[in-house]
């Protein structure tokens, strides 16, 4: 069996920092690590390679850079990984995201299963993962906490629901985004960070995936980020004192004179 992890990697949430000017995250100087939700996904593709055979394939778009972010899933026990990169993806919004990575497994070919995390920190979005399986047209199953049974004909899954979980069956190949009480990802071992080191990482640039590149960056995005801002803090409000009777008075009196009753 093998399996595709799609992964990104995102500015470190413990230094998350706005450019003043043009209200965008800073990404230059700034820390990046694997998106923590994904993650989860590395570890369950790892765990289904060594349960079911096969072999495990990261995939990650960004620049040269995001390559670190490669080779620590390879530390981890990925396989193989792919770099799709290209000044022709630069600005894409997730739809443009979503087209480019669907042309890499494309290109990859072979996969009975493709993990991702439930969504990105840097965006929150949780678009990426439906809209690559979308693309290949493939079933999607959202919020997996648990895989029960997989074989090369179809699977069935846990779901993780508000008020508890869903039993899922679906045909393969299927894409599942995954949460985080799936497992707990494991430590890099030595043997993995050698294996890392020396990794050959394939490229994929845009002539190579035969993208359109009308579709892919800026050019392929409807939606653009425009602004991104801290919200102010919030004030300490506003306090009743009294009994409970002279406090429900005073706030009923309140909610009058704004208009709310």
């Amino acid at each position: 069996m093998n399996i595709i992890v799609c992964i990104k990697q995102v500015p470190n949430t413990t230094n998350v920092q706005i450019d003043a000017e043009t209200g965008r995250l800073k990404r230059e100087g700034v820390e990046s690590i694997i998106n923590p939700f994904d993650e989860y996904a590395i570890e369950e593709g790892v765990r289904l390679k060594e349960r079911t055979g096969g072999k495990c394939i990261v995939v990650t778009m960004g620049p040269p850079q995001a390559e670190a972010a490669l080779r620590e899933a390879i530390s981890r026990g990925v396989d193989e990984a792919v770099l799709v990169s290209d000044r022709a993806f630069g600005g894409a919004d997730t739809l443009a995201t979503s087209y480019a990575l669907s042309s890499a497994i494309k290109k990859i070919g072979d996969y009975n299963v493709i993990l991702c995390g439930k969504q990105a920190t840097d965006g929150d979005t949780a678009q990426v993962g439906p809209g690559i399986a979308e693309m290949l047209n493939i079933p999607h199953i959202a919020y997996i906490k648990k895989i029960e049974e997989i074989n090369d004909k179809s699977m069935k899954v846990e779901r993780m629901m508000e008020d508890g979980y869903d039993l899922i069956e679906s045909p393969v190949p299927c894409l599942l985004t995954v949460v985080k009480e799936i497992n707990t990802p494991r430590v890099p071992s030595l043997k993995g960070k050698m294996a890392a080191k020396k990794a050959v990482i394939k490229t994929f640039d845009a002539a190579a995936i035969d993208a359109d590149t009308k579709k892919t960056g800026l050019n392929g995005s409807p939606t653009q980020v425009m602004k991104i801002f801290t919200p102010p803090q919030r004030t300490g409000g506003e306090k009743f004192s009294g009994d409970a009777q002279q406090q429900a008075a005073a706030l009923v009196g309140k909610m009058s004179d704004i208009g709310i009753i």
